[in-house]
């Protein structure tokens, strides 16, 4: 990002961010009144007395403040109470309906690397979130609506105007607009975009075949923006023997994944790192009902443990895959079946978790140019090891599938996967001061097959329920042909301060 266009982004969002205060601060604290212009309470002394015959009567009655108007002049029959309020009161009572709520935040990054395909500023943009939330009985049984979204001005883009609702690029982010009923006591149903989730993984996704916005992830937005929305239709059924969800999205919904336009990474096809001024071209499936998903969830809770089975159908969500004819990155058609059960175990939580994938389009794992099967393991432990000190570890496990017939197919040049990939993480956690106002956390990767690491640093400060401040970073190592370490020149620092309301 150019100064001329950095200047710009801090005038704006200085304006704003002051404005905002400005008006926060006034409706939180309405100014006092001049001296001598408190009101007093009717028991209390103040001023001197008046004059006999101004004071109460013989009776204790007041005398009216001024003579009475004559007959049909009085207003008719209103009464003092309903006298339309002055400005500042009105203000002073004012409320955000509550079906309403959202935040206002400015959030700004740097790369602690020189990256050569991408500008030094990763991050700097003001978002101003919308939720609305409605109970609808009186039209749907048990009916609900939801709205949310993010109204965005990113001073590390140009083009402004290009909404994307699919990848959440330009000045519009749609995040939710579902409506949900309940039709009979044991279904509930879910339509339009939404937020979905499941499995047992903390920031590792198994059987979770629901979209993610790695690209936000990485950047340093909040993590709730790693999940991205879903096009879909949601059904949950519930029984005394199981419960039962299925999603069906009639068009594929992909990850958000790194593509060089925001995070630069290297690639071997190119021989070096692929920015923002060539990111990698997709032929991403988009037909209505021909490209479509279904995923299903079926569980119940046996005492303290919750047990579940899970299947997909649909697609690779990141390009898994090439075309050679085209060069452009593909997404494969893809199925996975999986078992979870989480619980407590000892003082603490843990959780396992399976999943098989069936590459499909490659089932026997000699197309150089489609990634092969494999099937992914996870045993999680999560414990509070002291006082308000958390500390959770996973061990994470990918094996590739028909391993021979991938090296022997392999291009020349490509530097070959490990057959195996094992992965432990770490999430530390500090909650510190009155009311835990303070959090400090530290999640990281490391894979044990070779140097390749990812930390995560966050300190998150809340000054008062509205007001909130965080700073953190990206930090990746490693080599070029590892997992993170592809990402090593976007190393970046963040911060961000959060109006919510």
């Amino acid at each position: 990002m150019d100064s001329k266009k950095g200047l710009v982004f801090i005038a704006v969002a200085t304006v704003i961010f002051s404005a905002f205060s400005t008006v926060a601060t006034g409706l939180a604290q309405p100014p006092s009144l001049p001296g001598g212009l408190e009101e007093k309470d009717s028991a209390s002394p103040g001023g001197p007395a008046l004059p006999p015959g101004l004071g109460e009567d013989s009776a204790g009655q007041s005398p009216p403040s001024q003579p009475g108007l004559p007959p049909g002049l009085n207003g008719g029959d209103k009464t003092a109470s309903e006298e339309p309020a002055s400005p500042a009161e009105a203000a002073e009572g004012w409320t955000l309906p509550d079906d309403l709520e959202g935040y206002a935040e400015l959030r700004g990054g740097m790369r602690l690397k020189d990256d050569p395909v991408q500008d030094d500023v990763s991050l700097a943009e003001a978002r101003l979130q919308i939720s609305y939330d409605k109970y609808v009985p009186e039209l749907l049984p048990r009916g609900s609506f939801r709205f949310t979204g993010d109204l965005i001005y990113d001073a590390t883009v140009s083009d402004h105007n290009d909404v994307d609702l699919e990848q959440g690029r330009g000045f519009f982010d749609l995040r939710e607009l579902w409506l949900s009923l309940t039709p009979i006591e044991f279904l509930d149903i879910k339509a339009g975009r939404q937020v979905l989730t499941w499995g047992t993984g903390n920031l590792l996704f198994l059987n979770d075949l629901f979209p993610k916005d790695y690209q936000s992830f990485f950047l340093g937005r909040d993590v709730d923006y790693l999940k991205a929305p879903s096009d879909a239709l949601k059904a949950s059924l519930y029984s005394d023997l199981f419960n039962v969800d299925v999603v069906y999205a009639p068009r594929f919904d992909a990850n958000r994944f790194v593509d060089g336009s925001r995070l630069s990474f290297y690639d071997p096809a190119l021989g070096g790192l692929r920015g923002e001024n060539d990111p990698i071209a997709t032929d991403r499936p988009d037909d209505w009902f021909d490209d479509d998903e279904i995923a299903l969830r079926v569980y119940r809770n046996i005492g303290t443990y919750e047990l579940a089975f899970y299947g997909y159908d649909g697609h690779w969500k990141g390009p898994a895959g090439t075309d050679p004819d085209s060069g452009k990155r593909i997404f494969p058609e893809l199925t996975v079946v999986g078992t979870s059960i989480r619980g407590t175990v000892g003082p603490g939580i843990g959780n396992l978790e399976f999943a098989l994938y069936d590459s499909r389009d490659d089932r026997d794992g000699d197309d150089p140019f489609v990634q092969n099967s494999e099937w992914r393991f996870l045993a999680g432990y999560e414990q509070e090891v002291a006082t308000d000190l958390t500390l959770g570890v996973q061990y994470y496990i990918e094996y590739m599938l028909d391993y021979g017939a991938y090296r022997r197919n392999l291009p020349d040049g490509f530097p070959a996967r490990e057959e195996d990939r094992h992965w432990i993480t770490f999430d530390l956690t500090r909650e510190l001061l009155a009311q835990n106002q303070l959090i400090l956390s530290l999640f990281t990767f490391y894979d044990l097959s070779v140097d390749d690491v990812y930390l995560r640093p966050k300190a998150t400060y809340d000054f008062t329920d509205n007001w909130q401040a965080q700073l953190g970073a990206n930090i990746f190592l490693g080599n070029d042909d590892t997992f993170f370490g592809q990402f090593q020149e976007n190393t970046n620092v963040y911060a961000a301060v959060r109006y919510s309301f």
